[in-house]
């Protein structure tokens, strides 16, 4: 065992202006020279030739700016600096293999976290699917759940407050470029469906054009979705009059089967929801939606996320 030396040299000018970048690696090396009580021994230790030891002490020593090591006979003394830095390198390369591992632990999508934003319809149908899936395939890797729609889930993205934000956009709407720094990830295209009472006039039609339900009392979905209607409405002339504004699908579905009016929704939406007492029609003009997954370009690298949005794909494929 190195014995702390009551010798302390001069630190060498040439040390004075080192730079002090201290490695993993040297640290090792020091602490196996402190153990063993030469070079020779420590390298027998770990592996190395006694030369390979000894550079690798200079180089430490260069990196702090001043000795670690004194020979006192046969033996290697540690100074006070020496001392100090095995002091707290049995720490510090604990800490840094604790890293390591849970790293390693991560790249292995042994462990990892994932944070989802996702509109509501996708919450209850894609969502839950990708998830078993993902749970199945990789058990240490968590994934949390928030819902909001866009673009409040892309804010969200931007922003950092998630990892991946389930999405969508309406076909022919303006783009603008809002997506184009970030990774996009199609899902699956969503088509809108008119919903009315199963004992309306145009229930058994299997199809409507969008203007036949213009006399009819309106219950709208979501705002964005709000929006969307009101543009294909004034499309065909005229301006919906919406007596019910609700942004809970299973609402709306209610309220169309009650006989208290029509309301179009995304096909997805309806089928999270068992539509009693109302019949879902073909909407003619068709207007579809795109859903993707989004996230961002330094976040695609993730093996938690590659393998969510991989999860998520493969459920709207299904």
């Amino acid at each position: 065992m190195v014995k702390a030396s009551t010798h302390y040299p001069v630190p060498c000018p040439r040390f004075a202006y080192a730079r002090r970048v201290i490695e993993a690696r040297h640290l090792r090396v020091l602490r196996a020279v402190a153990a063993t009580g030469s070079f020779s021994a420590a390298g027998r230790e770990l592996g190395c030739t006694q030369p390979a030891v000894s550079q690798q002490m200079k180089a430490l020593e260069a990196s702090v700016g001043t000795p670690l090591l004194v020979r006192s006979g046969r033996e290697m003394r540690l100074t006070q600096a020496g001392e100090s830095l095995v002091r707290h390198a049995a720490g510090i390369l604990a800490g840094l293999t604790a890293a390591e591992e849970e790293v390693a632990a991560i790249a292995g999508l042994r462990a990892g976290r994932v944070r989802l934003v996702s509109f509501p319809s996708g919450s209850s149908t894609l969502v839950p699917t990708a998830l078993a899936a993902l749970r199945a395939a990789h058990p240490g890797t968590r994934v949390s759940l928030e819902e909001a729609e866009p673009p409040k889930s892309v804010e969200l993205l931007r922003e950092g407050d998630c990892d991946v934000a389930l999405a969508f956009r309406y076909e022919g709407a303006a783009q603008d470029g809002e997506w184009d720094d970030l990774v996009v990830r199609p899902l699956l295209t969503d088509r809108l469906v008119g919903l009315v009472p199963e004992r309306h006039r145009l229930a058994r039609s299997g199809s409507v054009a969008i203007g036949e339900l213009a006399a009819e009392p309106w219950i709208a979905g979501c705002p964005r979705c709000r929006g969307q209607l009101v543009e294909v409405c004034e499309g065909a002339g005229f301006t919906p009059r919406i007596d019910f504004a609700t942004d809970d699908y299973p609402a709306v579905v209610g309220l169309v089967g009650a006989g208290l009016g029509v309301a179009v929704l995304p096909q997805l939406a309806v089928e999270s929801v068992r539509p009693r007492g109302a019949r879902m029609l073909t909407l003619e003009p068709a207007v579809r939606r795109e859903i993707v997954a989004l996230t961002l370009p330094d976040l695609a690298q993730v093996p938690a996320v590659a393998a969510t949005l991989e999860q998520l794909a493969r459920a709207a494929g299904r």
